[in-house]
């Protein structure tokens, strides 16, 4: 029995044991960005590893090393912040699951926590679908955090306490909630964060001072590492029990007979 769903964590015999028995794998994406003086800029990929590996325990998978590495120009006025091109994390991605469809993963579920990946993903899943023949999925995790969180925690706001719960799960000591002391409007983060996270209209933004002249905002003095487990497992009940549904789904009307088969045994 596997220890660890982390695919780094293991042998080379493990990993081939595992990919034979279930050949799913799952990619945490995130960034490295600036989240205001007390969280870590890589806030974002400790999110998604420590809801992937629950996600990878639930649907009996391995946990990809997702680079950490995003698209964030956003953030870039900001010290702390380094960012892709969308040409570049496209091939990041590609080359990284590509190498494990030659292994013969299967399934790919892209798990990612950072909004301004979602249209690099999207080519990238697709290619990987028709170049690859893998069945990808990809979930907005932090989407799902808001939906079960988001009405007690204040929204899913840059540095509130849907991003401190996550990093308090996997590394408690490096949130400092001690050092909230200047957390920008709340009303105005909020109107301008909706203006782009509609499916109609998406407005670019110059940078994050536009949404948050500080860099972050929100209120995340009230979480804790117990209510940081909390959410993460439930927002993996949900990402695997949905998840599961789909590729089966997906295997159903595009003839995948034998892998559903295959991932009934992660079930």
């Amino acid at each position: 029995m596997l220890t660890s769903r982390y695919f780094i964590d293991l042998t080379q015999p493990e990993i081939a044991a595992q990919l034979k028995k279930h050949p799913l794998v799952i990619l945490p994406q995130g960034s490295v960005e600036q989240h205001g003086p007390h969280l870590p800029t890589g806030t974002d990929i400790y999110a998604s590893n420590i809801i992937g590996h629950a996600v990878a325990e639930r649907m009996d998978g391995l946990v990809l090393p997702g680079g950490p590495l995003g698209v964030t120009p956003l953030h870039m006025p900001f010290e702390g912040t380094i960012t892709l091109t969308p040409d570049t994390y496209i091939r990041l991605v590609m080359e990284t699951c590509g190498s494990m469809a030659k292994h013969g993963a299967k399934y790919l579920l892209i798990l990612n926590w950072h909004e301004m990946n979602i249209p690099a993903l999207g080519v990238a899943a697709d290619r990987l679908h028709r170049e690859h023949g893998m069945t990808v999925l990809t979930v907005q995790a932090c989407y799902v955090a808001e939906e079960h969180f988001g009405k007690e925690c204040g929204g899913l706001t840059h540095g509130g306490e849907i991003e401190a719960l996550a990093v308090l799960a996997y590394r408690p000591d490096l949130v400092h909630l001690d050092r909230i002391d200047y957390s920008s409007d709340h009303t105005h983060g909020k109107r301008v964060d909706a203006l782009r996270r509609t499916r109609i209209y998406q407005p670019v933004l110059t940078d994050v001072r536009s949404i948050a002249p500080t860099g972050w905002y929100g209120s995340p003095q009230h979480a804790t590492a117990e209510k940081g487990r909390k959410m993460v497992a439930e927002v993996a009940d949900s990402i695997a029990a949905k998840a599961k549904e789909i590729f089966r789904e997906l295997d159903r009307i595009q003839g995948g007979v034998a892998e559903v088969r295959t991932l009934d045994k992660g079930c």
